[in-house]
């Protein structure tokens, strides 16, 4: 449809400036300048082009501009001006036919708005004292589809994460496993390791309620591990690596990926020495007890402390210390912070604080909010009681969707059925975290996610399995006798579903644009439905002839693969039978 859009764009334009030069007026009307839209109604056209932005270079009204334009396109017949627009229809076996032919190619669906650029998407953030939650899996499912979503369109795409692992919460778990641990592993326990170490962090606050000093010996194993004894570093090296390795777990459970890891531990002194140079040049200022702060009121900001009096740094030093370090490792064009939209203020600070340090890098960060999820009353508690582990809800999740395969004896047809339910849980869940906008807070509906039909997950599974189901079927029909011909389809639902094809790339690129994959799930909501109508109205297989059958297949085989695609942008599992 890109290319039909682009041509009539330019018809448009040619046409308004021939009319501007036989009215002796001046300007010149691009192409890039004449919108397209969609018409509200299928019987107006398939395009609509509104004049109301020339009337000033034309002193008409834009329903005058709008005649005046049909009147000097050439044949009548496949436009015509509605009010303000001028309507075009687009010759069904053209596009028919100009589509068939793009959609088996590995560039349908790589609209190249990105082409050339580097970007890094930073996402996730764990801590090492406790695995993964449901935030954590909002955060990982926005970050991996939007990574590739932004290669989807040409972009060279960095993923990292950044593990903290040092803090006092970190100590409260070694704390409590050192006074109560005796020795016990994740094995011994039979325990995922990550959620071995979140274990010890409930125990600490137990713990804390009958021994009041717990709180202060914990900050005293931070300074201990900050002068590196041994002892504490061995137990923080170790308990990490239990965390960390469970996490990876979680990530390759969830389809979640990412090129390097940076650990805070690594990168929370970094951002020091940047400071002080900054206080030389001017651009921050010392305190009388030692502290150095940055005045940010001229930027409707507030002012900022970067260093402690004793020299410490505080989180914004590390993380604009950390931004400098993984520029110098990658340089990339833009750095894209998937982080909760709490901390809105903090990172308006550290790209300010970039700016002014002069790195015009700086311009490009973006900081990609989201909302908070959380899950109805009552719903799959966690072993905290307030937190839901990933796993758990992951465990659950499955179960629920095995159970319905049971349910409706279709565990033969699916063949693995542990596999499947897996699969399945994975699609309601992404698909539920990723249909809304980023940045709206959420409920998350465990049994609405699951559900087959409407607007989920399972519902874009099953279309793809009903369309792999149908082409296992064409040996033997009539679709195996017969010739694609794309001009046979040139029926209504056929029509609408070869426009919602013809939409993916557009769909892809303003995802991207806009840094929202809720934009994606849509479509692909859209094109099952219109696929959906399509299916209740014109027979494939049993098409009235061998060559309409097989043209109608071939559209089939078009959906299938571009169902498949967007499935994966999306971190959808596709599954060949459901």
């Amino acid at each position: 449809m890109y290319d039909f859009k682009e041509g009539w764009k330019h018809r448009i334009a040619e046409t308004l400036n021939k009319l501007l030069r036989e009215a002796g007026l001046e300007g010149n009307i691009s192409p890039s300048a004449v919108i397209v839209e969609i018409p509200p109604k299928p019987e107006l056209g398939d395009l609509g082009f509104p004049m109301f932005s020339f009337a000033k270079l034309l002193r008409k009204a834009p329903p005058q501009i709008a005649r005046m334009v049909a009147d000097n396109l050439g044949e009548p017949g496949s436009f015509a001006a509605e009010g303000p627009y001028v309507n075009v229809r687009l010759n069904r076996a053209e596009v028919a036919a100009s589509l068939l032919g793009k959609l088996s190619a590995p560039s349908f669906g790589r609209p190249g708005t990105l082409a050339g650029s580097r970007i890094m998407v930073e996402f996730s953030s764990p801590n090492t004292n406790k695995p993964l939650h449901l935030g954590h899996l909002r955060n990982d499912v926005l970050g991996e589809s939007i990574s590739r979503i932004l290669a989807a369109c040409g972009a060279e795409v960095r993923k990292v994460c950044i593990i903290n692992d040092r803090g006092v919460h970190i100590c409260k778990s070694m704390l409590a496993y050192r006074e109560y641990g005796q020795g016990k592993t994740p094995e011994s326990e039979g325990v995922k390791s990550d959620h071995f170490v979140g274990d010890w962090y409930v125990k600490f606050h137990t713990m804390s309620k009958e021994n009041p000093a717990a709180e202060e010996q914990a900050q005293e194993m931070l300074r201990q591990w900050e002068q590196g004894d041994r002892e504490i570093v061995a137990l923080w090296e170790k308990m990490r690596e239990w965390t960390v390795q469970g996490m990876k777990e979680t990530y390759e459970r969830t389809g979640v990926s990412f090129d390097q890891y940076y650990y805070e531990s690594q990168t929370y002194l970094s951002g020091r020495e940047e400071v002080l140079k900054g206080l030389d040049r001017g651009i921050f200022y010392r305190e009388e007890d030692g502290s150095i702060w940055v005045d940010l009121t001229a930027e409707k900001l507030d002012k900022k402390v970067l260093l402690r009096k004793d020299g410490t740094s505080l989180y914004i030093t590390q993380d604009f210390g950390t931004a400098i370090h993984r520029h110098r490792d990658w340089p990339f064009d833009r750095l894209i912070y998937v982080v909760g939209s709490e901390q809105q203020y903090h990172f308006q600070v550290l790209f300010t604080l970039l700016k002014k340090l002069g790195f015009d890098w700086a311009e490009n960060l973006y900081h990609l909010s989201y909302g908070m999820v959380n899950l109805p009353e009552g719903k799959m508690k966690s072993r905290e009681g307030t937190v839901v582990d990933a796993d758990d809800l992951l465990d659950s999740l499955k179960a629920l969707a095995l159970q319905e395969i049971r349910d409706k004896d279709r565990e033969a047809a699916v063949g693995d059925s542990g596999e499947t339910a897996e699969k399945i849980a994975l699609g309601a869940l992404h698909y539920y975290l990723l249909q809304v906008s980023p940045l709206k807070d959420m409920l998350f509906d465990p049994q609405e996610s699951l559900a087959f039909n409407g607007n989920t997950g399972p519902y874009l599974q099953y279309m793809g399995a009903r369309i792999s189901s149908m082409l296992r079927k064409e040996e033997g029909s009539a679709a195996a006798r017969g010739t694609v011909t794309p001009e046979l389809l040139s029926g209504d639902a056929e029509w609408e579903l070869l426009k919602t094809l013809a939409a993916y790339p557009e769909s892809i690129a303003a995802a991207a644009a806009r840094m929202d994959p809720s934009l994606l799930a849509a479509y692909l909501y859209e094109l099952s439905k219109t696929f959906s109508r399509f299916y209740h109205d014109c027979p494939i297989l049993n098409a009235e002839t061998p060559d309409l059958a097989a043209t109608r297949l071939a559209l089939c085989r078009g959906v299938l693969r571009v169902l498949r695609d967007a499935l994966d942008l999306i971190c959808i599992p596709f599954l060949v039978s459901m």
